[in-house]
């Protein structure tokens, strides 16, 4: 897209530098002593324990009707379809009873919902618990591992739960953290993470012939430290250096080299993205999981689509077919016990897909160099007695470090990319946050190991270099460059659009300090400011008359209620 434009509505000229500072608790501090595996481990059960029970209390507080304007409810919705999915999955594909698009909502694949009539109480009964499995603007798709009793016929509601696995996962983690120093996939990569031994790297810079020609001098620098790493190396990848194409052109090195490797990050989307970018190239890679964005070339590379091409699942592929015209059959009937009968008839069926399944997947998992997954989906029994040569992890910087070490577990050496000077995780318990879980292992290493194990990236393709230099000399001790394909770049270059005074700055910062322009809060304890969103919306309007298209305009906040 052409030219970056910002502009900052804010009630003082300090809450940007508050908003950038947020990012650094820490990130510059004195080195001090190195946290031990001991303490590590002890301090930070409790942490969790503390944090799920905080988000879990945050749900069940709040009534439907407030859970539904904060979108954690999506209500009034009715069951269209029902097919089988890999692994005898369930796949129920709701709509809106009214209009053809679904009401504003933070549901995300993967997230965890319940499944209720639309006029149950709170805290009554689930119909269901399942994953959403796929979202578009007029449906939801859910995962169930059993289709759910009656009530499908009947409005419904999907109520987004705190989900208890990611949390039984980051425990399970720190069982085997507490081992791993002794033996497994990690032994040698453990006693460096907690100080107890000193990172390696071979003398000689590691040479290596880019697949990617088009590399910067901070790129291939970087590349070439975590090639010669032996353990542990930091990416440092400040907003728009190109951090994302860096680890491709490690994951592809090392795969020449022969490494099988494991590539993570928290989220589903940053995960989609390097599945996107490392298709474009001929490497076996499987992304585990369900694909957050359904583009065809991620679709091409997940794991229900190779095991669906798997000699294997052919069995399996005729048994989901008798598998949908029972659930057709469980939709239409009325009887309790034709249901009943229906039901007993699909578990049986869905035990035998499942370890028809379970073959090709295991083959697939087996073939591929490079396995991707969120940091929650390395825990996959999928992967158990799998062994990684290395271990990479994206977005480090936004990622709790218990979750960091489900995926560490599984090899001896790693790279975290990141930048610990952004905003940090987001930590539901104020009691956890302040006793330290918000400290990411990315800045916990930054402090102890400092340049000895990071390369920072430092030329910005995004961004025109007036938006830039505040960060620049702020967080980044003036090392960032912007690249002359984006350094003066404006909005009045893009094609349709006229030079006026909305499209001529390159930044306007609006100091409403004084305007009459208080905050207030919602009933929700959300901020909101209606002078300032009128500030936005009728610049937004100029931009608009002015010929930039509106999808092409973002307005950002950090509140709901605004």
């Amino acid at each position: 897209m052409g030219g970056d434009y910002g502009v900052d509505a804010t009630s003082g000229e300090g809450d940007w530098a508050r908003a950038a500072m947020a990012g650094r608790s820490g990130g510059g501090g004195s080195s001090g002593k190195m946290v031990s595996l001991q303490e590590f481990v002890s301090s930070m059960a409790p942490l969790i324990d503390l944090e799920k029970a905080a988000e879990i209390s945050a749900e069940s507080e709040t009534s439907s009707k407030s859970l539904e304007r904060r979108g954690c409810v999506m209500a009034n919705l009715k069951c269209t379809d029902a097919q089988t999915g890999l692994m005898g999955k369930t796949l129920l594909e709701f709509q809106p009873n009214k209009g053809d698009v679904l009401p504003p909502h933070k549901f995300g694949t993967h997230d965890v919902v319940a499944l209720k009539p639309n006029k149950a109480d709170a805290g009554s009964a689930a119909l269901g618990q399942g994953v959403v499995y796929r979202l578009k603007d007029s449906s939801i798709t859910v995962a169930f591992d059993d289709i759910p009793g009656d009530g499908l016929n009947s409005p419904l509601r999907l109520e987004k739960l705190a989900n208890e696995v990611t949390y039984r996962r980051m425990k399970d983690a720190l069982i085997q953290l507490s081992k791993a120093i002794q033996t497994g996939p990690s032994a040698n990569l453990v006693p460096v993470l907690f100080g107890e031994k000193p990172p390696m790297s071979s003398k000689d810079a590691a040479k290596f012939s880019p697949f990617n020609k088009n590399l910067d001098e901070s790129q291939k620098d970087a590349i070439s430290k975590a090639l010669g790493s032996r353990d542990v190396f930091l990416l440092h990848g400040p907003p728009g250096t190109g951090k994302t194409t860096t680890i491709i052109e490690i994951i592809l090195q090392e795969v020449k080299r022969g490494s099988k490797i494991l590539a993570c990050a928290a989220s589903n989307i940053a995960v989609d993205n390097i599945v996107e970018r490392l298709s474009r190239y001929r490497t076996k890679l499987v992304r585990l999981g369900h694909p957050a964005r359904l583009l065809p070339q991620v679709l091409d590379s997940a794991l229900d689509a190779q095991v669906l091409r798997a000699d294997n699942s052919s069995l399996a592929g005729d048994i989901r077919k008798e598998m949908k015209v029972l659930n057709s059959k469980l939709l239409k009937a009325k009887d309790k016990n034709t249901k009943k009968d229906i039901r007993k008839e699909l578990r049986t069926l869905a035990k035998e897909e499942r370890k028809r399944q379970q073959l090709a997947v295991a083959d697939v998992i087996k073939n591929a160099d490079v396995v991707l997954s969120t940091l929650t989906g390395a825990s996959s029994k999928k992967l158990d007695g799998i062994t990684f040569d290395l271990v990479i992890i994206d977005e480090a910087a936004q990622a709790l470090e218990m979750a960091c070490w489900i995926a560490l577990l599984k090899g001896p050496r790693c790279v975290l990319s990141g930048d610990h000077l952004q905003l940090p995780p987001t930590i539901q318990s104020a009691e956890a946050e302040k006793k330290g879980m918000v400290k990411t292992l990315f800045e916990r290493l930054t402090i102890a190991y400092g340049d000895q194990i990071t390369s920072m990236l430092t030329i910005q393709y995004r961004m025109h270099e007036l938006i830039m230099n505040w960060s620049s000399k702020e967080l980044y001790n003036n090392k960032i460059k912007a690249h002359s394909s984006v350094a003066d770049h404006m909005l009045h270059d893009l094609e349709e659009v006229k030079r006026s005074s909305s499209t001529e700055p390159t930044i306007v910062l609006i100091d409403t300090t004084g305007c009459d322009m208080e905050e207030v809060k919602d009933e929700e304890e959300s901020t909101m400011n209606e002078g300032e969103a009128a500030v936005s919306i009728a610049h937004a309007k100029l931009l608009v008359e002015s010929g930039v298209h509106a999808s092409d305009i973002g307005i950002i906040t950090p509140y709901a209620a605004q």
